[in-house]
């Protein structure tokens, strides 16, 4: 699997602490996939073939011109094989899916649209920094249905501010029935954003814990009895359309990552990854960092921790472990896995921690 990092927004949202630059201009983008391409030819044979899956992220890479995500597509296929690709997902903002962009991203191979629409009420998007109004997040999902996109994911925050309902976020019952996927996202405040100097300054008040909680089980309801399912802490998909792209990412399954920013994995101890400024990061864990973080990435999927993968030195002590999330309704044992419940997935980070080695 293959993830293509594009650096580039229109502009920084107020709580993005992702890597990207907000600088569009022709000639940045040219150097940039200049350098992509040599990047493939340099790295083509670091993951296995054929590729099954790709992902387009950022930044923004609906901000690329045609022209030059049609190079990058094109260097995929002149360095990967791609003959038995099941998915290729781009992220998008909203304004920037016109009926002319969305037919050329078909005729290029993209299956899967993930949309930052984030929320349905123009006081909050002014408020993230979004360019888009909630009537133009409606129109391009509807527009790309219309262009023969079945795949689309949409994703949401919650946790911006306290809400009396599911209404709250805007009409989230118009955009249901048309989409395949949703991200929920309780808003994080990370340093270094405009949003942790607004917080810093009170000129932003963030809603506390329980209404943030209150929230994660409306907005779960509310999908739940709409005909998605839950299967990763903040993923949800009608039937068939879990993103393959990720699940692999949550299964420790080797990957390819190209672009500024980007990381990759083997597939067991190795990662690296590529520095902003052109420089290569790479870590070799340990077994115990290499068992914890595939504790840390079971427990946060509604399929949890097979049985079969707990170390033969280790299988009476998190069985001991397990106990009291089991007593308290966060873990079931089900099919021969420790599997989080729904209440049980908002604390899956801190009951993987408690489980390290």
């Amino acid at each position: 699997m293959i993830y293509v990092h594009v650096p580039f927004c229109h502009r920084k949202c107020t709580y993005c602490a992702f890597f990207s630059k907000v600088e569009s201009a022709r000639w940045r983008v040219d150097g940039y996939v200049d350098a992509l391409l040599r990047e493939m030819e340099e790295r083509c044979n670091e993951q296995a073939h054929p590729i099954k899956t790709v992902y387009f992220g950022g930044g923004t890479p609906s901000i690329l011109p045609l022209g030059q995500l049609g190079r990058i597509v094109e260097g995929l296929h002149r360095w990967f094989d791609l003959s038995r690709l099941e998915e290729m997902t781009l992220e998008a903002n909203p304004e920037d899916l016109t009926p002319e962009y969305l037919a050329e991203l078909k005729r290029m191979g993209f299956n899967r649209l993930s949309v930052g629409i984030q929320s349905l009420d123009d006081r909050v998007l002014r408020m993230l920094n979004r360019r888009h109004t909630a009537r133009q997040a409606l129109m391009a999902v509807e527009a790309a249905r219309g262009a023969g996109f079945e795949n689309i994911s949409v994703d949401f925050i919650y946790g911006i501010e306290s809400m009396e309902s599911i209404e709250s976020i805007g009409p989230i019952d118009s955009i249901a029935p048309i989409i395949s996927h949703v991200s929920l996202y309780a808003l994080t405040v990370e340093a270094g954003t405009a949003l942790a100097v607004q917080v810093g300054q009170g000129r932003v008040v963030l809603p506390d814990e329980d209404e943030v909680v209150r929230q994660y089980h409306a907005l779960h309801d509310f999908f739940e009895s709409h005909g998605f399912h839950q299967y990763e802490v903040s993923n949800y998909a009608r039937a068939g359309f879990e993103s393959r792209h990720n699940s692999r990412y949550w299964n420790r399954t080797p990957y390819l990552g190209l672009g500024p920013g980007a990381h990759s994995f083997d597939g067991g101890r190795h990662r690296r990854w590529n520095n902003p400024d052109g420089t290569i990061g790479e870590e070799t864990l340990t077994e115990a960092d290499a068992w914890n973080e595939q504790l840390m990435t079971a427990l946060r999927t509604t399929r949890g921790l097979p049985l079969s993968a707990l170390p033969v030195g280790q299988k009476e002590r998190l069985h001991r472990l397990m106990q009291p999330y089991i007593a308290c309704g966060w873990i079931a044992l089900k099919d021969n896995h420790y599997a989080p419940t729904t209440e049980g997935l908002l604390h899956a980070d801190g009951m993987a921690a408690a489980l390290f080695v």
